[in-house]
């Protein structure tokens, strides 16, 4: 066997493509012979070191025959992965026991096959000795032949040789024998040479590259070319959809690979690029730092299918502690870091943050919305205890009592469009229910203020329809829960506790309650945000964010008493703004680009109008197609058409 350059060229190849001819053909295991899985060792050593190698398309080929046979048979894994030195004769026999105990199995089951005698150069005595109970003098603990070939072979520039050696790659740790998975894991630099081409793709990522051209870019699939095409390129384009197809790989390797190996992945991932590297990112001083590793968190997030990768990414960001926060805590964890970005004093760091928690509640992990909000609606201590039910609606909004609702206010001429009717009857198909809570927030937004009715396809009509296909979505996602289809009984004689809906919904809501001064993109995603929420068909939220008939606690808020609140601000600041109507109309045409955009005064204000009435028509439309509210249904039928 040849081991340096002094060879002729062109010998490398001549005598992979032998090699594997041989190992591809023959029927009788040869793998385990001292005399066979020495040279083929010491030949995957002399390839996949230098990037760009002569000898790619051949060294792929060998590695493809070898993973074929690995899979075949798991128990030949040892004699493949040999290390040149040793951890220890102690741990490396009981690491290889369960694999010697299968070779010995598979011996057995070949009765005819019989062991050469001592005298002859495959001696059975000498090929009996398991790799892992070598020794050479110099070389890495544990260092694995096979699988640095493999990953020097995935990063070739040659798209269908680094396609190849991925597929074998993702072969190999697919082994169904929980031993080899074992020994993989633990006798083989397979976990950590996979985890530190993705952190060396991470960090070689330009500091410069813009958070929108991260969030654009989309169908990074690790069996697709990752060069940028001529249009829609950036800067730095090329170095991140190489890391976004390599990380698509991780993900598919966790999905497909043994338990074992598939843990083992997701833990190294979790740790060295979570937490060792993106953790002080996000917590970073630099405003840079913190959009760029945060617009990169959520791109992870939406392209991410393993449960074993999630659930490790679940436990980066919100952590598993299953009790609910108090307004006085202090920012310990990063979920609390990362909820105070939502609140920034940048903008483009609220943005960015709140379309990172959207990403995440569009996962399937039942303790990403227990986390964020179920733990602190349970118990339902936002509901009033043993007070009579209101008489009318206006009784449960405390009108009287708001002070945007003051006599002035009232004689101004601009009349709330919000007059509830009184609580509606609970009829046994809960029609009546639903319409009254569809009306209370499609009325909200006083006549003054609305425009959608001058504009075509912008109508209540359309959020139905929307919302009934995102709601089949989100139902289907949750359905192996178990949710209950009603909030628990209220118990009229137990104290009334103080009563705190976390700090997440307390974040959004006090953005909703600025949406009249905050800028337009970030009222999007304030509203985008809430709409996911209220799309999960569990009674506790959909009484909480969705239910305006609910008798809230002194003190406690909800998403339709904060909105209420906003209508009364909206009501006063109208009067304060000439020609409301017409300017109202002309953003709105903006906003759709109907008319060109010219800077107009009070812009902020108007176009905050624009997405208000926007998200109570949204509501009222997520409201109909959980109908009814106090069951909200997995299922629902075809939403009709016309309004309600």
């Amino acid at each position: 066997m040849f081991n340096n350059d002094k060879y002729p060229p062109g010998m490398r190849q001549q005598v992979l493509q032998f090699f594997s001819k041989v190992l591809a053909q023959v029927q009788h295991p040869l793998l385990h012979y001292l005399n066979v899985h020495r040279p083929v060792q010491k030949l995957l050593r002399l390839g996949g070191t230098v990037p760009g190698s002569l000898t790619e398309k051949e060294e792929v080929q060998f590695t493809t025959v070898l993973c074929s046979k690995i899979q075949q048979d798991p128990a030949l894994l040892t004699y493949i992965l040999e290390g040149k030195k040793t951890i220890g004769r102690k741990a490396s026999r009981e690491a290889t026991a369960p694999l010697r105990e299968a070779a010995s199995v598979r011996d057995k089951d070949r009765p005819h096959i019989k062991a050469p005698d001592n005298g002859t150069c495959g001696a059975w005595a000498s090929s009996a000795q398991l790799p892992a109970e070598t020794e050479e003098p110099d070389g890495a603990i544990g260092e694995s032949s096979l699988i640095t070939t493999l990953i020097g072979l995935c990063k070739s520039k040659k798209g269908r040789v680094a396609l190849k050696a991925r597929e074998n790659l993702l072969l190999l740790v697919s082994v169904a024998s929980q031993a080899a998975a074992t020994y993989l894991v633990q006798s083989s630099p397979c976990c950590p040479a996979i985890i530190e081409y993705l952190c060396q793709l991470y960090q070689s990522l330009p500091s410069s590259l813009d958070p929108a051209d991260i969030a654009a870019l989309e169908g990074i699939s690790w069996r697709l070319p990752s060069a940028p095409s001529d249009e829609a390129s950036f800067p730095g384009k090329e170095a991140l959809a190489a890391f976004l197809g390599w990380f698509d790989y991780c993900d598919h390797l966790i999905t497909e690979a043994h338990t074992v190996v598939s843990d083992a992945l997701a833990k190294a991932v979790a740790e060295k690029l979570f937490v060792e590297i993106l953790q002080p990112q996000l917590l970073h001083v630099s405003e840079q730092s913190v959009l760029m590793s945060t617009a990169l968190l959520t791109v992870m997030l939406r392209q991410l299918r393993s449960p074993a990768l999630l659930q490790e990414a679940v436990a980066f960001l919100l952590g598993m502690d299953q009790q609910p926060a108090a307004p006085e805590d202090s920012p310990r964890t990063l979920c609390t870091h990362l909820i105070r970005h939502c609140d920034h004093l940048s903008d483009e760091i609220s943005i960015a943050t709140l379309r990172l928690f959207e990403e995440l509640l569009q996962k399937p992990h039942e303790h990403i919305v227990r986390s964020l909000i179920l733990c602190h609606l349970e118990g339902r201590s936002y509901v009033a205890r043993g007070s009579p039910e209101p008489e009318s609606y206006e009784d449960t909004l405390d009108l009287e009592e708001d002070p945007y609702f003051t006599d002035s206010f009232l004689d101004s001429g601009f009349q709330p469009s919000v007059k509830p009717p009184p609580a509606p009857a609970t009829n046994p198909d809960g029609k009546t229910a639903v319409t009254e809570i569809v009306n209370s927030f499609l009325c909200l937004v006083p006549e003054e203020a609305k425009t959608s009715a001058f504009l075509e396809e912008t109508g209540y009509d359309t959020y139905v329809h929307d919302a009934y296909g995102l709601f089949q979505e989100c139902s289907s996602r949750v359905t192996p829960w178990g949710w209950p289809l009603a909030p628990p009984p209220l118990d009229p004689h137990e104290p009334e506790r103080p009563f705190f809906e976390g700090p997440f919904l307390q974040m959004l809501f006090d953005r909703m309650s600025r949406i009249l001064e905050q800028p337009y993109s970030l009222n999007l995603q304030v509203t985008s945000v809430l709409s996911r929420l209220a799309l999960f068909p569990h009674p506790l939220i959909h009484e909480y964010l969705l239910d305006p008939y609910t008798n809230l606690a002194p003190g406690c808020r909800s998403l339709f008493s904060v909105l209420v609140r906003v209508i009364g601000d909206l009501m006063q600041r109208i009067q304060r703004v000439p020609q409301f109507p017409g300017k109202l109309l002309l953003v709105r045409r903006q906003l759709m680009g109907q008319v060109p955009g010219e800077q107009l005064d009070h812009q902020t204000f108007l176009q905050g109008v624009v997405v208000l009435e926007e998200f109570c028509k949204e509501l009222a439309a997520i409201a109909f197609v959980k109908f009814p509210p106090h069951g909200p249904r997995l299922h629902p039928s075809k939403p009709p058409e016309g309004h309600v």
